[in-house]
């Protein structure tokens, strides 16, 4: 029996049940990329080819999800299947793949009335729940947002979601704001920065107008307040806030908090505010990991209109470790693109990635020497070896791991690179690819190029 004109559905099904075993960024990242290309009965057995789009895709799910995969198929045709798994395109995502993505807001963009709303409470229209990439790094922190926007004031009050630079704080945080005002658009809600707050409360004193700052403040249904970390320290500031919270609070209100640290680590919180904060739910956002990279990537992509193949995301996703940085990347990206009608390759987006955002968001300007010293002290191996003829593996990932820092991570030339390694571009072009290609999928190297770049 041939399940040709099946094939759809079946794998619908199939995905369906998936879905329910694998996080969102798991499944957007690797089984979107799938399809069901055939499908025989053959004696008892299913014969089933599962079609992927490229051969990292192909090897990731056959090694990770094959058990998985075969017990849905099992549920999905009621009898026992055997896999094959193939590197072929989906004829019909084929036939759309260049096609520009539609943003995901463009429905919602022509509504000008929601879209002022969101203005006035200073909430972004793409901070949304729906493209907010969930992974293990940050699921315990969507869950309980999405548990205090279907229930304001009664779940998880307040609610202080604390971590990293970039790691998607302000985005929940957002969501929960852009969530409500689509229920109703009556409400009053409110995000700001403890700057802004703290600004306010200055501009209300010099000007005479604290009464407008506190009907501002204390009437919300909805507080967000963004970094309160910087009111630590602010008498004034945190006397207002305590009585804001208070009010808000009292009233049935909602407060949500983030900040870049826990409450009992916020030096010079008063202890009346920690108090308070600690009364609710603390919950923390790690940084994300390569599949929630991944994501984010497809994501942000889709947000701008910019078509990307898988391997390009997981180019992306391997080297640059936050969603800020990835936001950075694809600007570049489009710009290069766009602007200067160069075509999208995997050696543009490692020549950006080359050049990139680097940490306070400024290219790194550092001595190659400081590269090489890093790298052999990491690995433990001399100068002399790291730079010179060996090709014993001990020696030679190291020495390709150094090349690949000094293009991607200094932003130097191939031919300057090939000079301070004692190699031609063509290694040195070989060494960048191996890394950037390992970096996507082993996290051993990973974790290997990023301590290394903890000690440049």
């Amino acid at each position: 029996m041939n399940l040709d004109s099946d094939l759809k559905s079946t794998w619908k099904e199939v995905l369906d049940i998936i879905k329910v075993s694998v996080s969102p960024a798991t499944f957007s990242t690797w089984f979107t990329q799938t399809h069901l290309s055939s499908a025989k009965l053959i004696g008892d057995r299913f014969l089933t080819e599962v079609g992927c789009r490229t051969f990292y895709t192909k090897n990731t799910i056959e090694t990770r999800y094959f058990g998985l995969i075969q017990d849905s198929l099992n549920k999905a045709l009621g009898k026992q299947c055997d896999l094959v798994f193939i590197v072929k395109e989906d004829v019909d995502k084929k036939n759309i793949k260049n096609e520009i993505p539609t943003p995901l807001f463009e429905t919602e963009t022509k509504n000008d009335n929601l879209i002022e709303i969101l203005r006035k409470a200073r909430i972004a229209p793409n901070f949304t729940f729906e493209n907010f990439a969930v992974s293990g790094s940050n699921q315990m922190a969507h869950a309980a947002a999405l548990a205090v926007s279907d229930n304001l004031g009664s779940t998880y009050n307040p609610l202080f979601i604390w971590g990293g630079v970039g790691v998607g704080k302000t985005h929940l945080m957002g969501s929960v704001g852009n969530s409500a005002l689509r229920k109703n658009p009556n409400l009053k809600i409110l995000l700001c920065t403890g700057e802004s707050f703290t600004n306010d409360i200055i501009e209300g004193i010099r000007n005479k107008t604290t009464q407008s700052f506190r009907d501002k403040y204390r009437k919300l249904d909805l507080l967000l307040l963004d970094d309160v970390q910087f009111i630590a320290g602010k008498d004034t500031a945190q006397e207002e806030f305590f009585h804001t919270f208070n009010a808000v609070t009292s009233a049935g209100g909602q407060v949500i908090l983030t900040s870049d640290r826990p409450p009992s680590e916020i030096p010079k919180l008063e202890e009346r505010l920690r108090s308070r904060f600690e009364a609710g739910l603390i919950v923390d956002i790690a940084p994300p990991d390569f599949e929630l990279r991944c994501a984010i990537t497809q994501i942000k992509a889709k947000e701008k209109g910019f078509a990307l193949e898988m391997n390009q995301v997981q180019i992306i996703a391997g080297n640059v470790d936050s969603a800020r940085k990835i936001e950075g990347v694809l600007i570049k990206l489009i710009t290069e693109t766009k602007l200067k009608h160069l075509e999208l390759t995997d050696d543009l987006i490692e020549s950006v990635i080359g050049k990139g955002v680097e940490q306070s968001g400024k290219t790194v300007k550092k001595d190659p020497a400081d590269v090489i010293d890093a790298v052999s002290s990491y690995y433990q191996i001399g100068k002399r070896s790291l730079l010179g003829d060996s090709r014993a593996r001990p020696v030679a990932r190291p020495r390709q791991i150094l090349m690949y820092l000094l293009r991607t991570h200094l932003g130097l030339a191939l031919e300057e690179v090939g000079r301070l390694s004692g190699r031609d571009h063509t290694t040195v072009m070989h060494a960048v690819g191996k890394i950037t290609e390992l970096a996507t999928n082993d996290v051993h190297i990973r974790e290997d190029i990023s301590k290394i770049k903890l000690g440049i």
